[in-house]
């Protein structure tokens, strides 16, 4: 019953994350730069995680000894966030979602390198089909990008590592979160800091540069919004208890159904 719902949870996390561009490119569009965009989305993804802890009266204690790990898997949904989101800038989002979805392949090599956990060669070929058929689904449509500059569907060099980093970090979180003593938090708890920590290092990013734009119009807050229920905090819960369930690396290969 645990495999099971685990795979539901797997799939609903790849359904809701694969959202990401529908509520991100308008933004884009509307000329709001990613460090504002994912300030907002964290933002409002923590502001909400709060109402629904306290209206459920969950505890938000949290041990002095888990704090490093929560920092260090901020960090990662910070960096993997902004690499992705960036990589929007050199590229359809149809081809960043298929590099981005290279990131089984990376938790597959962290958890048999630095885990020494055996993978089975049925995995590795839902890896490989996984992969292929995310490469055929979004390379294949392509995107109109008339609205966003400096968007193209021949990615340079530069824009497919940018987007590579973005699928390292968050093979990253889901093998820490695998393995490490932070997950027997709730789910909702742990994502709670992890958005905290991710809000303020993209406050930090955004003052350094042009500062945090305000929000255009009551279309682009709608997005917001829906950027932070749909594709973070319930795709980041829901990611938490697949990989509690399930694992990280079957966990991983479920994430080709996001595109």
């Amino acid at each position: 019953m645990n495999n099971l719902k685990g795979f539901a949870f797997g799939i609903l996390t790849s359904a809701t994350f694969g959202l990401i561009p529908l509520f991100t490119l308008p933004l884009m569009a509307k000329g709001m730069q990613f460090d504002s965009i994912l300030f907002y989305r964290f933002l409002f993804a923590a502001l909400a995680l709060t109402g629904i802890m306290a209206a459920k009266n969950e505890s938000f204690h949290v041990e002095k000894r888990d704090i490093p790990v929560l920092v260090l898997l901020g960090f990662f949904y910070t960096a993997s966030a902004m690499f992705l989101f960036w990589g929007y800038n050199f590229m359809s989002a149809g081809i960043a979602t298929t590099l981005h979805f290279t990131y089984p392949i990376f938790v597959t090599l962290i958890m048999l390198l630095v885990f020494r956990e055996k993978t089975s060669w049925i995995t590795l070929m839902a890896i490989i089909l996984a992969i292929c058929g995310v490469a055929r689904l979004s390379i294949g449509e392509g995107t109109d990008s008339s609205d966003l500059p400096s968007l193209t569907d021949h990615p340079s060099a530069l824009g497919i590592f940018i987007v590579l980093l973005s699928a390292i970090g968050y093979a990253l979180y889901i093998t820490t979160v695998n393995k490490s003593r932070v997950q027997k938090m709730t789910g909702r708890c742990l994502t709670f800091y992890v958005f905290i920590v991710s809000t303020i290092l993209f406050a930090i990013k955004a003052g350094t540069n042009q500062g945090i734009q305000p929000i255009p119009d009551w279309m682009s807050f709608a997005n917001l919004i829906l950027l932070a229920i749909v594709p973070t905090v319930i795709s980041n819960i829901t990611l938490v208890l697949a990989v509690r369930g399930i694992g990280g690396t079957l966990t991983a290969v479920l994430g080709a159904v996001e595109p």
